[in-house]
């Protein structure tokens, strides 16, 4: 880029790890979830939520199914005091659910944050002091030592109000700018603070290395990771936490990786509310889960209430293109796509396995409360595939596959003049105006009877206008339809013939009605489908034929 001098951004160091083993990992469980919604979103919102909204998020994360939930900070404002004394005198607090609290090495924070978790059965404390080089070089100017000494402050502080405190407190540490950290520093400041507060099987603690800014390659955060799971004094009784930010866009990737490395726990958020580019997205981590036949333990089935709830409590719009709930991520415009969508929901239909193999969707849009109806939409890039599946689909149309080129250039003409997408609804009436309630049609049809011939053939009798002359023509045939093609061509000036012929129930009970589809092609080698639809299947096939020869004729 212009301007920028030589020197300004130099490259993130690697790890020296040599014998790295999460390359060759895969995600086999689902982590320890912790939601940061109540806490890290929203002190990132321009309006913070209030008691209301906390209460109706709050909600929504139990009943996906969140196990560890930061309600807050408590110690720094009196709306997060208020939240957090609520739950416990409420009895909101399901038994299988821990709350979190975060907490600064202050004395006065820390024990108004005792104060607020009075009551309360259990409760993770969330102790963080910055660690990074910038931190300690820019803002606090600080040595290694003297930050080392502010958590264990911090840990003294919270040990004395946890004994006199009648729950279970269990302590998390993050050393705040974790990926800003020397990880010799990073051990070091994290072995000192587990043997100062004491761990054992029974007594575990949680070590949160948090990805505050995301300053590297994913592949790095996993290095990191890996190499402290190494470092770490009492491994077996400490919990690896991952925070990951999205300052790169690549918060995912990184706290996958982070599990392979041998991470335990995920703190995020729900669509990654957070400060800057956010938290890393649970939803789509979990449902990313899910497409590799793994529980993640969250109940995403319902992706429309999720949207609809944390949109409101945030005032932030969904993306269109957010992963497994954005508004446009199971629709497809380009021809080719919905062609193979089609056939792929078609074939997912017809087989015995449940194995999910449609083209295009990793995911089957009914497991989180989304339906097939919106997948495909028309606009000029659409295809032959789409249009036929939206009249399928919504209107029952079954146009045989000969017939979709046809239909699929009407519709995209009128996309292109109209320069936008196409609702259903658009598309259905463009339809009807092509084949079914033609403006100023040259045939139109009025009646027909039909007697059976011992030989085996039709006699009929066909009543139609054409060019607003009415015609009541008697004819034999082979079958009906040969019976009507002789009887149609006794009267306009061209020969024509049937090509091919379909037709199919649609409705049920009373509502039913047949509908049929003629190809027809004249004697200079002009091809049209119409469409017939009637009660009776007789005269739904003459209407398709009319209906062909109409469409021949306007063109």
């Amino acid at each position: 880029m212009k301007g920028i001098p030589a020197g300004k951004y130099v490259p993130y160091p690697q790890v020296d790890l040599p014998d790295r083993t999460w390359v060759n990992k895969r995600i086999e469980k689902a982590p320890i979830w912790c939601s940061v919604d109540l806490r890290d979103g929203n002190q990132a919102l321009i309006n913070p939520m209030d008691l209301r909204k906390k209460l109706k998020l709050y909600n929504l994360l139990l009943d996906i199914g969140f196990k560890e939930i930061e309600v807050g900070f408590p110690s720094a404002s009196a709306t997060e005091f208020k939240f957090t004394r609520k739950l416990i005198e409420d009895d909101l607090i399901p038994d299988d659910v821990t709350i979190q609290v975060l907490v600064q090495a202050r004395e006065h924070l820390i024990k108004k944050t005792f104060e607020a978790l009075q009551g309360a059965e259990q409760a993770i404390v969330h102790l963080y002091n910055s660690t990074s080089v910038a931190q300690r070089k820019i803002v606090f100017k600080k040595s290694k030592e003297e930050i080392i000494n502010i958590a264990l402050y911090g840990v003294d502080l919270i040990k004395r109000e946890a004994e006199k405190f009648d729950g279970e407190i269990v302590l998390e540490y993050s050393p705040e700018s974790f990926t800003g950290t020397e990880l010799e520093f990073a051990k070091e400041i994290c072995n000192r603070v587990i043997e100062r507060w004491g761990v054992s099987e029974n007594r575990k603690m949680i070590i949160n290395l948090p990805a505050t800014v995301e300053m590297a390659t994913p592949n790095i955060y996993a290095d990191q990771i890996e190499w402290m799971g190494r470092n770490l004094v009492e491994r077996e009784n400490i919990i690896i936490s991952v925070h990951a930010h999205n300052d790169r866009g690549t918060s995912i990737a990184a706290t996958e990786l982070a599990l392979l490395a041998g991470a335990d726990r995920v703190e995020g958020t729900l669509l990654g509310n957070g400060e800057r580019t956010g938290n890393v997205d649970i939803l789509t981590l979990a449902l990313n889960m899910t497409t590799q036949g793994v529980d993640s333990k969250l109940d995403f089935s319902n992706l429309d209430r999720v949207q609809e709830v944390v949109e409101e409590v945030t005032e932030i719009e969904t993306h269109v293109r957010h992963p497994y709930i954005g508004k446009l991520v199971y629709t497809a415009f380009s021809g080719s796509h919905q062609d193979a969508i089609n056939k792929g929901l078609r074939y997912q239909k017809m087989k015995d396995d449940p194995l999910w193999e449609v083209p295009y969707l990793p995911i089957d849009p009914s497991d989180v409360g989304r339906t097939y109806e919106d997948i495909i939409r028309i606009n000029s890039q659409s295809g032959k595939g789409g249009v036929a599946f939206i009249l399928e689909q919504k209107f029952g149309f079954k146009l045989p596959k000969e017939m979709h080129p046809e239909v699929g250039r009407i519709i995209q003409k009128k996309s292109d003049e109209v320069e936008r997408e196409l609702s259903p609804e658009e598309i259905f009436e463009e339809f009807e105006k092509h084949y079914l309630k033609i403006e100023k049609p040259v045939f139109e049809f009025v009646n027909f009877k039909r007697k059976q011939k011992k030989d085996g053939g039709v006699k009929c009798q066909l009543e139609f206008k054409y060019r607003n002359k009415l015609y009541c023509v008697k004819e034999k045939g082979n079958g009906i339809l040969d019976a009507s093609t002789k009887a149609i061509k006794s009267v306009v000036p061209y020969q024509f013939d049937i090509i091919s012929f379909y037709e199919h129930s649609k409705g049920s009970g009373s509502e039913a009605v047949a509908v049929a589809y003629v190809q027809i092609e004249t004697e200079n080698f002009d091809r049209r489908f119409g469409v017939g639809i009637d009660t009776d299947t007789t005269k739904a096939s003459i209407k398709a034929i009319f209906s062909a020869l109409n469409r021949i004729d306007i063109e």
